[in-house]
C-alpha cells in the first residue's frame, strides 16, 4: 500500500517537527500507532487488519485530531474497487471560542463553545468536508466529553444535499490494580437523507488495559479490543443493499483484537 505508507510517513514526519514550527501555539501533542485484527465486517470483506496512525494536539487557538487507516484485507476478497486493501483518514480542528476571544464561556456543564471542522478523505470518492458548532463538556468520571455538529458537504461521485451529523467522543478511565482501563470511542449519527446517502448510525468504542503502566515500562501501551457497530454502513440503506450473500447487509457489529503504542 504505497499511498498509505507515504501518508503515514508525511504525517509522522510534519507533527514530529510540530513544536520547532509552532512555538508557543503548541501547548501539548500525542501521537500513536493503533494494530487491529477484526472479525464480521460488511460490505468490504469480512476479515480485515488496520494500522492507524493518530494524531492530537492543543493549541492555544482550539486542538487538532487526525488519523489514517491502512487497511488490509485477510481474505483473497476484494473491495467494490477490486482491491485487497484501502485507505481512509481524517483531519478534525476546531477553533475554541473561548481561547481566541480570552472569555469565560463555560456555563452549567458546558466547559467551553468552539468551531469544529473535518476533512474526511479515502480510496476512490470518498471525501467530505465538515462544518459546524460544537461543545466541550464537563461529566464528572470522564476525562473528556466532547458533543460535535456538523453540516456534511460530500464530494465526488456521491455528492448530494448537505446533511446534518452529530458527533460524541469521549474518554472514561477506570484504575485497575496498579494499572487503568481506558473505555474511549465515537459516535457518528447522520440524521437525515439526501437521494445517494441513508441515514447511519456508527458507534465505535474501544476497552483498552495499559500494559506499559501494570509493568512499569513507561510510555503507554495498550492492549485491548474495539467494537464497531455501525447501522446502514456508508449510508447504504440495508433494506434496499443488493451486495454478495457472503458479505450480508450494511448493518455491522464487528469486533478487533487491539494494539496500541503512544509516542
Amino acid at each position: 500500500m504505497p499511498r498509505v505508507a507515504t501518508s503515514l510517513i508525511l504525517a509522522g514526519s510534519l507533527l514530529t517537527t510540530a513544536p520547532a514550527m509552532a512555538g508557543d501555539l503548541l501547548l501539548w501533542q500525542d501521537n500513536s500507532l493503533t494494530y487491529l485484527n477484526g472479525i464480521d465486517f460488511k460490505v468490504d470483506p469480512p476479515k480485515q487488519q488496520t494500522v492507524t496512525f493518530e494524531h492530537v494536539s492543543g493549541w492555544s487557538f482550539g486542538d487538532l485530531f487526525l488519523f489514517v487507516d491502512g487497511i488490509k484485507y485477510n481474505t483473497d476478497a476484494t473491495n467494490g474497487a477490486g482491491d485487497g486493501h484501502t485507505f481512509y483518514g481524517e483531519i478534525s480542528p476546531r477553533l475554541s471560542l473561548g481561547k481566541i476571544s480570552g472569555a469565560d464561556l463555560s456555563f452549567g456543564p458546558v466547559k467551553d463553545v468552539l468551531l469544529s471542522a473535518t476533512y474526511e478523505f479515502g480510496e476512490d470518492d470518498v471525501e467530505t468536508y465538515m462544518l459546524g458548532p460544537a461543545l466541550d463538556l464537563n461529566i464528572p468520571g470522564f476525562d473528556y466529553f466532547q458533543l460535535n455538529t456538523y453540516l456534511r458537504r460530500p464530494d465526488g461521485n456521491r455528492k448530494g444535499r448537505n446533511v446534518w451529523q452529530v458527533t460524541p467522543v469521549w474518554s472514561y478511565t477506570i484504575p485497575v490494580g496498579n494499572s487503568d482501563l481506558v473505555i474511549d470511542g465515537f459516535i457518528d449519527w447522520v440524521v437525515d437523507n439526501d437521494d445517494s446517502y441513508h441515514a447511519n448510525l456508527h458507534i465505535n468504542p474501544q476497552i483498552k488495559y495499559d500494559l506499559a503502566k501494570a509493568m512499569g515500562w513507561g510510555e503507554k501501551f495498550y492492549v485491548g479490543v474495539e467494537y464497531d457497530y455501525w447501522k446502514h454502513k456508508y449510508g447504504i440503506d440495508n433494506d434496499s443493499y443488493l451486495g454478495d450473500e457472503v458479505l450480508g447487509g450494511t448493518n455491522q457489529s464487528a469486533i478487533s483484537l487491539l494494539v496500541k503504542a503512544h509516542f
